[in-house]
C-alpha cells in the first residue's frame, strides 16, 4: 500500500518512515502510527505521521 495517500494510513498500523535527517540516505525507522500531521489528502514525498516513539517523518512503506 503506498504511504502518499492519507486514507490508507490509520493510528495504530505498523509503518516505516524517513526522518527528516535521514532523507539523504534514504534510512528507514519502523514504528506505530500515533497522529497523521498531513492534512492533504495525498502527498507526493508520503504523508508526514509521528509515531508512538514521538518520532517524525514521511510514510515510505506500510507494514502489512
Amino acid at each position: 500500500m503506498s504511504g502518499t495517500i492519507r486514507s490508507n494510513i490509520k493510528p495504530g498500523i505498523s509503518v516505516s518512515i524517513v526522518l527528516k535527517q535521514d532523507q539523504r540516505s534514504g534510512k528507514l525507522t519502523q514504528g506505530v502510527v500515533k497522529d497523521i500531521l498531513t492534512n492533504s489528502s495525498s502527498h507526493p514525498h508520503g504523508i508526514k505521521v509521528r509515531l508512538t516513539t514521538g518520532e517524525v517523518g514521511r510514510v515510505k512503506e506500510i507494514e502489512a
